[in-house]
């Protein structure tokens, strides 16, 4: 008989509490089970009233999540607001974006007060058929302005899947205790992305809780307007001349054909729960990014634990229980992961 059995009954329980654990390992692995972290959905989401005015002081009992249809319960991060901003700016400067660039010289200045706040940091993207990296993380307002006044005019491609889905990851590495937020500055379609598709673009964003600001340009409607303003008439602003040297038949039918397609500006920013705008001159472009620096911290963050976490693309949808003439920007799906071991 074991020495330890004489002495008491304690190594026994000893002993046999040894055994459960060593037990307990080749249980778990027949069931599998899902890591609490990423069961929790994140939901930033944004209340303006009828006249566009942001609303304030609500509270998570007055807000419906639904995934795919089943109601969830809501919670809500009071402290959330004053978490530091990492945002990163991805411009386009490919296609006929070097006519839109004059338009954004003030958005160096204008980043400035988000700049000001502790703690925030900007990247620097711009792209054209390519990706390109201009400056990481830096909380350097001054570097900032240079690197978005120095933009210059790319090639022919417009590749916006993969310049978002690049800035995505840039975001995902930075710390989970910060809002990550990605300004995207481009024209409404997607033209040359090679490394990223709608269905990475798609999952990229169910898997992050990134809001995305979309200011939207149209050549096309910019150009006309110009013309309309006089201010394409050479003689008068050589400078900013944008008309072609001879008229250009394909344009209308090419138009036509981009209008049938999806909107892929306006689709990632709607995925997020972030808004969408379109600008078509200096002075409307200034208006959508003080209506970007106003909305940034005024932004809810609901969260909930699925009931129902099976694997996949999620609907979500988010109202207020209240009827009110209100509308809550939030994002339209979520992915949630398979289980893990």
């Amino acid at each position: 008989m074991p020495r330890c059995w004489k002495k008491s009954r304690l190594c026994g329980i000893t002993i046999l509490i040894s055994l459960l654990l060593l037990a307990r390992p080749a249980a778990s692995q027949d069931e599998p089970t899902f890591r609490t972290q990423s069961n929790l959905v994140l939901v930033p989401a944004l209340v303006r009233d009828k006249t566009g005015e942001i609303v304030y002081g609500l509270q998570a009992k007055d807000f419906i999540i639904e995934d795919n249809g089943v109601a969830q319960t809501v919670h809500l991060d009071e402290a959330a607001e004053a978490e530091p901003v990492s945002l990163v700016v991805a411009v386009q400067c490919g296609r006929r974006a070097d006519y839109e660039l004059p338009r954004m010289h003030g958005l160096g200045l204008m980043l400035q007060p988000l700049m000001a706040q502790p703690e925030t940091k900007v990247a620097i993207v711009a792209f054209d058929s390519q990706v390109h990296a201009i400056e990481d993380f830096t909380g350097n307002e001054n570097v900032v302005t240079r690197d978005l006044e120095g933009l210059q005019a790319g090639d022919g491609g417009a590749a916006i899947l993969d310049a978002v889905n690049y800035s995505i990851k840039l975001l995902d590495g930075v710390p989970k205790n910060r809002k990550r937020v990605l300004l995207l500055i481009s024209e409404t379609r997607d033209h040359g992305s090679h490394s990223a598709t709608i269905d990475d673009v798609i999952k990229a964003l169910g898997n992050s809780n990134i809001v995305v600001y979309t200011l939207a340009f149209s050549p096309s409607k910019s150009n006309l307007l110009d013309t309309l303003r006089g201010n394409n008439n050479p003689d008068l602003h050589p400078e900013q001349t944008e008309m072609h040297e001879g008229p250009d038949l394909l344009a209308p039918l090419l138009l036509a054909a981009q209008a049938m397609r999806k909107n892929s500006a306006k689709a990632i920013a709607s995925l997020s729960g972030g808004e969408y705008e379109m600008f078509d001159s200096a002075k409307g472009f200034d208006a959508r990014m003080t209506d970007f620096d106003n909305h940034l911290h005024s932004r809810y963050l609901l969260s909930f634990q699925p009931t129902q976490p099976h694997p996949g693309l999620h609907r979500l949808s988010v109202h207020l229980k209240e009827p009110r003439d209100a509308t809550v920007l939030a994002r339209s799906s979520y992915w949630a992961q398979g289980p893990q071991p």
